[in-house]
C-alpha cells in the first residue's frame, strides 16, 4: 500500500471528540508492551508518529491516525498493565466499549499478540469482546524477529488455539524492527477494503 500521508488528527478522550467525517476506521488494540506503537509506525512508514510510551499503561486516549486523507488507524489503549489499578482498568475498558459501541464506519478492529508467549486470559477476552462485535478476522502476532522462522507455526498454533480463532481469520507474523509482515497486513486490510466496497484508493507501494 502506498502512503502517501499520515498524521494525528486527535488523542480522544470522549465520543465528542471523535472525528466526525465518517471515513473508514481500522482499529488496534493489545495489551502494554505488545508494541503496537512500533507496529504502526512500520506499517505507515513513519519513525515515531505513534509514540511508544515510556511508562506502560499509562496511555488512556484513543489516538485518531489519519491516511492518505482517506481512513482512519485509530490506536486503542494497552491493556493489562499489573501496576494499573482496578478503578483505572475498568475506565479504559468503557474507553474502549464506548468506541466499539459507537463507531459506524470502524471496520475492523485487529489484535497485537506477543508472538513469542501464549495469549494471556486478558487477550482471550479482548479477542472475545471483539468478535461479539463482529470484528477479529485478523491478528498480528508481533515480535516476530525474537523466535527462528522454524517456529512460527508452533507458535501460530498456540495463538489459534488459545484465542480460539475462526479458520478463516489470519495471525500475521510481523517484526516492526526487520519490516517482516508488513506487506502481508497490508495485503489483509486492503482486502477488507474491497471486500466492504470501502472509498479507498489502492495504489501499490513502490518496490
Amino acid at each position: 500500500m502506498k502512503i502517501k500521508s499520515s498524521d494525528i488528527v486527535i488523542s480522544a478522550m470522549s465520543p465528542s471528540q471523535y472525528p466526525d467525517d465518517l471515513l473508514p476506521e481500522i482499529a488496534f488494540v493489545g495489551r502494554s508492551n505488545v508494541g503496537k506503537s512500533s507496529t504502526l509506525n512500520a506499517l505507515l512508514g513513519r519513525k515515531s508518529l505513534a509514540r511508544v510510551s515510556s511508562t506502560p499503561g499509562k496511555t488512556r486516549t484513543i489516538n485518531f491516525f489519519i491516511v492518505n486523507d482517506e481512513f482512519y488507524f485509530v490506536d486503542l489503549p494497552g491493556y493489562g498493565y499489573a501496576k494499573v489499578s482496578k478503578k483505572e482498568r475498568e475506565s479504559w475498558g468503557k474507553v474502549i466499549e464506548t468506541y466499539l459501541t459507537s463507531r459506524k464506519n470502524l471496520q475492523e478492529v485487529i489484535l497485537l499478540v506477543d508472538i513469542r508467549h501464549e495469549p494471556t486470559n486478558d487477550d482471550k477476552i479482548m479477542y472475545d469482546w471483539i468478535k461479539h462485535y463482529g470484528y477479529g478476522k485478523i491478528v498480528i502476532a508481533t515480535k516476530s524477529d525474537k523466535i527462528s522462522r522454524g517456529k512460527y507455526q508452533k507458535h501460530i498454533k498456540i495463538i489459534r488455539e488459545k484465542l480460539e480463532m475462526d479458520k478463516d481469520s489470519k495471525v500475521i507474523p510481523v517484526s516492526s524492527l526487520k519490516r517482516e509482515g508488513i506487506s502481508e497486513s497490508w495485503d489483509s486490510i486492503k482486502r477488507l477494503f474491497i471486500e466492504n466496497k470501502l472509498p479507498v484508493t489502492i495504489e501499490e507501494a513502490p518496490k
